[in-house]
């Protein structure tokens, strides 16, 4: 009985600390519902570029249309972060019945999910700056150079992070292979040795 009582203590902590990752769901509810504010949003823009297309410039119009850019590939970037974060952490979804189902939604493990965000980051801050160029006479040299140095950053962030992971895959993966067994050949060299004399 004395053994046995730390046991299920110890049980009982496993069960909490292992239903504890539920706390995580509210969270990507909340990610969740946070696409009908970029939704919001992406109409309001829409609209916007809508009204003024035949008394805008080309360059207002591309401005606009790379805000609907960086509305949609932030609105990827969070639906990645939703079904990749609760597949990995939480529980996993049965997508047996949805026909649906994209290819690479329950394949990205922790790692795949970390390039991801980078790459997607990048692509976003890529949009930014390049708005920033289509409306250069408006901006700085010293924000510009700024949206530049932040730009390097992040791509290069995600050039390390995609290496090192590659790096520590590459040792688990390509393991030497196990030597070759050595065999005594001093049997078969003395038999052929006795053959040759023989037919001499």
């Amino acid at each position: 009985m004395p053994r046995s009582l730390p046991r299920q203590i110890e049980r009982l902590l496993e069960t909490a600390i292992f239903a504890s990752r539920w706390l995580l769901a509210p969270f990507y509810l909340g990610l969740a519902l946070s696409l009908f504010v970029l939704l919001i949003k992406f109409v309001f823009e829409l609209a916007h570029i809508a009204a003024h297309a035949f008394d805008s410039t080309e360059s207002q119009v591309i401005l606009g249309l790379l805000a609907l850019v960086d509305l949609s590939l932030t609105g990827s970037l969070i639906v990645i972060v939703i079904f990749s974060g609760y597949e990995n952490f939480v529980s996993k979804i049965d997508h047996s019945q949805h026909k649906d189902w994209p290819e690479w939604m329950g394949t990205i493990d922790f790692t795949a999910l970390k390039i991801k965000l980078l790459g997607s980051i990048v692509a976003i801050s890529a949009i930014q700056l390049l708005k920033q160029f289509m409306s250069i006479g408006t901006v700085s040299d010293r924000d510009l150079f700024w949206l530049v140095i932040i730009h390097v950053v992040f791509v290069i962030s995600s050039v390390l992070l995609a290496l090192s992971d590659r790096i520590a895959g590459g040792g688990h993966d390509h393991a030497e292979p196990a030597a070759a067994p050595v065999v005594d050949q001093a049997p078969k060299i003395a038999a052929d040795t006795r053959a040759g004399k023989a037919r001499a």
